[in-house]
C-alpha cells in the first residue's frame, strides 16, 4: 500500500511537504521502507501475469512490501551499506483449482525470487474478496439451503448470506479445500440493516473451488426477530437532540508538524507513516530528539492480527473465531475519512494505494488521518513557598484509520505525547454480530433452555448478541537507544511486618530480567501493578542506570477460551499478555503467515520454540490487549465507541522531565505564571 500526499483541504495549512519519492510520481521510493508506488504495483502485477503460475481464474490473494532486513535499512541510513533491493511478496490463488503459492518478487529485477506452494495443510491464503461475492450463488444453487430457509418461512431473495472464516475442525472433507461457513438473516427491504434478522439454526460449510455446500447444519428453527435495527431511520432514531452548540477547533498558524513524503517532524518526535493491506497503519523509526540527538525507540510498530472469539457453543456458531488480519486483510477495507465527521481540526490526510485482487493499484482517498489535540494538563504546580504557579498544556499528535470488518468498525489511533508518551487506542463500534435469543425451553440443538441463555445477551425481543472478546496483538520491534535491549519484568511487594518494617507500611518492587523467548509469555497482574520495562544494555542515563521504556498493560483477560480448544492452538498469542522473541524479519504475524483454515502451533508457538535469547538482543514484544464483550441493550442498534489501549512511557530514557521547556499558553482569563504573587489562589493542607 502507497501513502500519497493530499491537497490540503479548504482553509487549513500544510508545511514542508516535498516530493521525497512522492508515489503518485511513479518513482521508487527513496528510502528501502518506503510504500509501494502505483507503478510498483503495475511492475509487480506485469511479473506475475506473465508467469507461468499466472491464469483466468488466478487472482492476487495479497500484494504488499517484502521488507529488508532492519540491520540492512540502519546500514544504508548510516552510509555504511547500500540500498537493499525492492522487493514484493505477493500471495496467488487460482480460484478453480485451489492451487496457493507465495512468491517473493524483486521490482528492480522484474523477476520472481522465489516461489512456496502452499498445501493447505499448515493454512491457506487469505479470504478473497471474490470468494466472498460468490457464496450467495452458490448456496441458493443447494435445495437443502433452499428448503431449510423456506422451513423457516423465507426465500433466498429474502435473506443475505455472511460468508465466515472456517478456522479449523476435524472434518475429513475439508482437508486441503478452502472452506467458508456461511450464515443468513433476513433483510426485509434494500435498506433494512439485516443484523436484526438473524436466521438461526442454520449454516452451510462451502467449498469455495468446488462451489458446493461440504455440510449443511440445520438443528431446528428459531424465530426470526422482527424489530427493526435501523439506527439511521430518523423514527429509529427519535426526536434529535437540539441543545448542543457547536465546536470549533482551530490552529490559526496551521498544524505544528512538517511532512516530507511519508516522513513526519512533530516536535521532538520523528517516524514515518505506513500502511499495509494486512496490518492496516504501520508506524516506522520512532525518534525522540533530546538535546539535539536524535534517539531511537520503536522501529516498527503496527496491530498485526486481530482476533475475535466467540463463546457461543451453538452447532451452528461454535466456530466464530475471526482473525480479521490474518484472514481478512483488514487493511484493505480502510474507510475514507470525512473532515469533520472522522477527523476534526487542522488535518493532514494520506492517501493508500492497494492492489486488487487482479493486480491492479486502486487508492482509498484520505486513508489515514493525521492531526494534533489539546489533552489536559501537561504538568502543574502552584508552590506554597515560593509563589510560583505554573501550568503547561499537554497536546499530542494523533495517526488514525478506521476499518469496517463486517458488523464492526475499528479505530485505531497512536498517539505521540510532548512528555515522551506513546499511546495506542482501538476505538471499536458498529454493529453487534446477533443470533435469536431463545425463550425459556425453547432448544438449541438437543439442549432445552432453562432462564436465560447462558452464552449471549438479550438486546432487543427475540435478538441475542452472543458473547466475545476482541484481542488485538501489537508488534513492537523494540529499538530502545538502539539494538541491544532486554526485558524486565517489574512488580509491587507487600514486605510483612517485622524487623527493618516496624510498622508495617513498607513495600518495595521486584524486578526480573526474561532471558529467553520460551519463559517469556507473561501476564498481566492488576494487584501488583505489573509492568514491562524494555531497557537498553549498554546505556545508561546521567544517575548511571538503564536507559528504558515501559509499557503499561491494561488489565483485561486473555483468551477465554479452553486450553484445548482448537481456538487456543490456533492464538497461543492471544493465551498471555506479552511475548518477547528475537527479532527476525521472516516473523511478522503473532498466529503465523498462513491463518485461514490453520490447525495450530503457528506464529509465536514457532517463534519462541528456539528459546534464544532475549537479554541484550534486538528483540520484538508482542502484547495482546482488549475488550472482553458481554452486550449491553445500549449496544443495540449501533454501538458506541468501546476503547482499549496500552501505553509505553519512558521510564530513565531522560534526564528529567523532557517536557519542561513547552512553553506556557497565553492566559484567556485569570491565569498566572511566576513570582509576582498577586493573582495566586492556594489551598493549604
Amino acid at each position: 500500500m502507497t501513502i500519497t500526499d493530499l491537497d490540503t483541504p479548504h482553509g487549513q495549512h500544510e508545511h514542508g511537504d516535498h516530493d521525497h519519492g512522492n508515489p503518485d510520481s511513479g518513482t521508487v521510493p527513496s528510502h528501502p521502507v518506503g510504500s509501494l508506488t502505483a507503478a510498483e504495483f503495475e511492475t509487480v502485477r506485469d511479473v506475475v501475469t506473465a508467469g507461468a503460475d499466472w491464469n483466468a481464474t488466478t487472482r492476487f490473494a495479497y500484494v504488499g512490501l517484502w521488507e529488508p532486513h532492519k540491520r540492512e535499512v540502519l546500514a544504508w541510513q548510516d552510509g555504511t551499506g547500500p540500498l537493499p533491493d525492492r522487493q514484493a511478496r505477493v500471495m496467488l490463488l487460482d480460484m478453480e483449482t485451489g492451487r496457493s503459492t507465495d512468491n517473493i518478487v524483486s521490482i528492480p529485477g522484474r523477476a520472481v525470487l522465489s516461489t512456496s506452494v502452499l498445501d493447505g495443510s499448515a493454512g491457506q491464503l487469505p479470504v478473497l474478496l471474490a470468494e466472498f461475492d460468490a457464496i450467495a450463488g452458490i448456496v441458493a444453487e443447494d435445495p437443502r439451503w433452499v428448503a431449510a430457509l423456506a422451513a423457516r418461512g423465507t426465500t433466498i431473495d429474502e435473506v443475505v448470506v455472511v460468508p465466515l472464516s472456517a478456522g479449523h475442525y476435524d472434518y475429513p472433507e475439508e482437508v486441503g479445500r478452502r472452506i467458508v461457513r456461511v450464515l443468513a438473516f433476513r433483510q426485509d427491504y434494500p435498506e433494512d440493516h439485516p443484523w436484526a434478522h438473524p436466521v438461526d439454526g442454520l449454516s452451510a460449510y462451502v467449498d469455495t473451488a468446488s462451489r458446493t455446500i461440504t455440510r449443511l447444519i440445520d438443528v431446528g428453527t428459531l424465530d426470526i426477530p422482527a424489530e427493526s435495527g435501523n439506527f439511521d431511520d430518523p423514527a429509529v432514531q427519535g426526536a434529535p437532540l437540539t441543545t448542543l452548540k457547536p465546536i470549533v477547533i482551530s490552529q490559526p498558524e496551521g498544524p505544528s508538524f512538517t511532512v516530507d513524503g511519508e516522513w513526519v517532524s512533530w516536535a521532538n518526535w520523528k517516524f514515518q507513516v505506513g500502511f499495509d493491506t494486512r496490518e492496516g497503519l504501520v508506524l516506522r523509526q520512532l525518534s525522540f530528539t533530546d538535546a539535539g540527538e536524535e534517539r531511537p525507540i520503536i522501529y516498527r510498530a503496527s496491530i498485526n492480527e486481530m482476533l475475535v472469539p466467540y463463546g457461543d457453543p451453538s452447532p451452528v456458531r461454535f466456530w466464530q473465531n475471526y482473525f480479521d488480519t490474518g484472514e481478512y486483510l483488514f487493511g484493505r477495507f480502510t474507510n475514507s475519512l470525512a473532515l469533520g465527521c472522522d477527523c476534526v481540526g487542522e488535518i493532514k490526510y494520506f492517501d493508500a494505494v492497494l492492489a486488487d485482487e487482479l493486480g491492479n493499484p486502486f487508492t482509498i482517498k484520505n486513508g489515514i488521518c493525521m492531526h494534533e489535540e489539546d489533552v489536559g494538563t501537561l504538568w502543574k504546580h502552584g508552590d506554597m513557598f515560593t509563589g510560583s504557579n505554573e501550568v503547561r498544556r499537554q497536546r499530542r499528535l494523533v495517526i488514525s484509520f478506521f476499518t469496517t470488518v463486517g458488523n464492526y468498525d475499528y479505530g485505531f489511533y497512536w498517539y505521540l505525547s510532548l512528555d515522551g508518551t506513546i499511546e495506542c487506542e482501538a476505538k471499536l463500534t458498529g454493529i453487534l454480530f446477533t443470533s435469536a435469543y431463545p425463550g425459556i425451553g425453547e432448544p438449541i440443538g438437543e439442549t432445552a433452555i432453562e432462564g436465560d441463555y447462558a452464552y449471549a445477551s438479550e438486546v432487543a425481543p427475540g435478538l441475542g448478541a452472543p458473547y466475545h472478546q476482541h484481542l488485538f496483538s501489537a508488534r513492537l520491534d523494540m529499538m530502545v537507544d538502539g539494538l541491544s535491549n532486554a526485558v524486565d519484568e517489574i512488580d509491587g511487594v507487600r514486605l510483612p511486618m517485622g524487623p527493618g518494617n516496624p510498622h508495617g507500611n513498607a513495600f518495595t518492587k521486584k524486578t526480573t530480567r526474561l532471558t529467553g523467548e520460551a519463559s517469556s509469555g507473561r501476564l498481566a497482574d492488576a494487584s501488583i501493578a505489573r509492568a514491562w520495562h524494555i531497557v537498553n544494555t549498554e546505556k545508561t542515563n546521567r544517575l548511571g542506570r538503564p536507559t528504558g521504556y515501559v509499557l503499561q498493560p491494561e488489565q483485561s483477560p486473555t483468551l477465554m477460551a479452553d486450553p484445548g480448544s482448537s481456538i487456543a492452538k490456533r492464538a497461543e498469542f492471544a493465551t498471555k499478555h506479552l511475548f518477547v522473541t528475537q527479532y527476525d524479519p521472516a516473523e511478522q504475524f503473532a498466529a503465523g503467515d498462513f491463518v485461514h483454515q490453520n490447525p495450530g502451533g503457528d506464529g509465536i508457538t514457532k517463534y519462541i520454540a528456539g528459546d534464544r535469547s532475549i537479554d541484550g538482543e534486538d528483540i520484538v514484544l508482542w502484547h495482546t490487549f482488549g475488550p472482553t464483550h458481554f452486550p449491553r441493550i445500549e449496544d443495540w442498534p449501533v454501538m458506541p465507541v468501546d476503547y482499549a489501549k496500552f501505553t509505553l512511557k519512558p521510564y530513565g530514557f531522560f534526564g528529567a522531565n523532557p517536557a519542561m521547556n513547552v512553553p506556557a499558553n497565553e492566559p484567556v482569563s485569570h491565569c498566572s505564571h511566576g513570582h509576582d504573587g498577586t493573582t495566586h489562589e492556594h489551598a493549604h493542607h
